[in-house]
């Protein structure tokens, strides 16, 4: 379960006759209310007449409707003010109106991709669905295609919608109204391009990722998670929705033990030089490395050194506060260049929450003895997963269970999102699992919050097939990558600005140029 956080996976896109575009976070859908109507107030009944409503009554062409928050509690969230929410949500309050008419008898949610083809701007794909779940008990539908004509039919008429087309086994095509667009772009114009936000079930997300070891360089693996995560930042941000952006740092374990112990022999006098002693952060880890692996005496005292650490010794915290602060230094510089914004809190932020946590659980009857370690038995997997070392310490599975109960019991999060690389993925199931046994998350069947996802991405490899990492290997340091980047770039813009040896008059462009460089 060694977690060298820098997190991740791709999202593959849905195979269908559209495409949902892959972005992720892709939650299990919420359970949609359809839009209300001044005719007539529809409150939950399934039976509802919505092929008798007057069919210039909804305007769910102004308004996204509400949805129902899939939150432990089960409590409703307020209806959406008029023009909130995405066109897909729109389109698919309109979709749910459709399908309570057409069988009122089945509780459904609408199954609304966006169309990649030439047949329309979004698709209904519950034809078959139904088809598979009604046929032989007697329905009235003939096959897929007639479930799709009486969806496309019911759907209500509303200016969102220009028309709607049947294809195939009933996929229903809806082509947007060109107004109605005109009309959203202008609105977005005038009053903000948030009027265009989703309406999302929850109000806090925790994101946990670009999560570096301290006194290791950044290198380019740590740029997917760093990305991705920030990306998804953005995306719950642009949806007001409240985002903890977390930084959770590799501060606290046993290499800490083994660079102090270094500093400590190679100057005995470091607290006068302060960052000089240390000098270059990468070369200073790989010679006390080296010196861990082939010196046992060394080895012994660096063990000891964590010991005297984690017991709070005075002049072993300042070593390890120093050490954090030259990391967290080089950490901010990689920040700025990308303008990701996060806030720290590392492992040892979680340190004093792990013995009760543990004793939580052990109270629960979830932690036996095994070997003369700590572990948590979890269904489905022939390794327990390990939550207290047979030396007595703790590793990266106990300081997750605290982190996770931190954020869900102190911080209030509704959604707790790790983005790592996929090699990560086991240690993340287990340890999901472990909490949903506990009874910290619901059963993701429930389609409850509060809810944790793994956003896993693939492994960065160097030029021999191998995973980077810091201890072993000769890697570019990211801030080196993004000094050339740019580099780079400004050389092949200044180039394509020069057309056969006459320099372009493009002063705007070069002003421009510079303000990013």
């Amino acid at each position: 379960f060694i977690r060298e956080r820098g997190r991740d996976a791709g999202t593959r896109g849905r195979s269908s006759n559209c495409s949902s575009g892959g972005a992720y976070p892709r939650a299990t859908p919420p359970r949609l209310r359809p839009p209300r109507c001044s005719a007539i107030r529809l409150g939950h009944c399934r039976a509802s007449p919505f092929a008798r409503l007057p069919r210039s009554a909804c305007y769910a062409s102004t308004t996204m409707g509400d949805e129902t928050s899939t939150s432990a509690s089960g409590s409703a969230q307020e209806p959406a003010a008029p023009g909130a929410g995405s066109v897909k949500q729109q389109i698919s309050n309109l979709v749910a109106l459709s399908l309570r008419a057409t069988v009122p008898e089945v509780d459904v949610e609408p199954i609304v991709e966006v169309c990649t083809g030439k047949f329309g701007d979004y698709q209904c794909n519950n034809a078959m669905g139904l088809w598979s779940k009604g046929k032989g008990s007697g329905t009235s539908f003939k096959n897929p295609n007639a479930i799709g004509q009486a969806i496309a039919k019911n759907l209500p008429a509303c200016d969102v919608i220009e028309s709607a087309s049947v294809a195939g086994p009933g996929f229903v095509n809806i082509v947007l109204s060109k107004s109605w667009v005109a009309k959203r772009i202008q609105d977005m114009l005038v009053n903000g391009i948030k009027t265009w936000a989703p309406i999302l079930p929850v109000k806090r997300v925790v994101l946990d990722f670009s999560s570096p070891n301290i006194a290791k360089e950044m290198h380019v693996g740590h740029l997917r998670s760093t990305i991705i995560g920030d990306t998804l930042a953005r995306m719950f941000e642009f949806s007001n929705v409240e985002v903890l952006r977390r930084n959770h740092v590799g501060d606290w374990g046993t290499q800490f033990g083994m660079l102090i112990e270094f500093l400590f022999e190679k100057f005995p006098n470091w607290e006068e030089l302060g960052s000089q002693a240390i000098g270059d952060l990468q070369v200073f880890y790989k010679a006390s490395k080296q010196r861990f692996d082939e010196d046992a005496e060394f080895k012994d005292r660096a063990q000891q050194a964590v010991v005297r650490l984690q017991g709070g010794e005075e002049k072993y915290r300042a070593a390890w506060k120093k050490i954090c602060e030259i990391s967290r230094n080089e950490f901010d510089q990689v920040y700025k260049l990308l303008d990701v914004q996060l806030e720290e809190k590392g492992e040892s932020f979680y340190n004093p929450y792990i013995p009760q946590v543990l004793e939580k659980l052990s109270s629960q009857g979830l932690i036996e003895e095994s070997e003369g370690a700590r572990v948590i038995f979890i269904q489905g997997h022939q390794i327990p997963l390990i939550v207290v070392k047979r030396d007595g310490g703790f590793n990266y599975a106990s300081t997750d269970l605290a982190a996770l109960w931190y954020r869900l019991n102190v911080e209030k999060a509704e959604w707790i999102i790790y983005v790592t690389d996929v090699g990560q993925q086991q240690h993340f199931d287990m340890f999901f699992k472990a909490a949903r046994m506990a009874g910290w998350l619901p059963d993701p069947k429930e389609k409850k919050f509060p809810k944790t996802s793994h956003v896993g991405f693939g492994l960065v490899l160097g030029a021999d097939g191998k995973r980077f990492r810091t201890r072993s290997t000769e890697v570019v340091r990211l801030g080196d990558l993004l000094d050339e980047a740019k580099s780079r770039s400004k050389s092949e813009l200044l180039q394509r600005l020069t057309e056969n040896g006459k320099q372009y008059a493009y002063t705007t462009s070069f002003c421009f140029l510079n303000s990013l460089i």
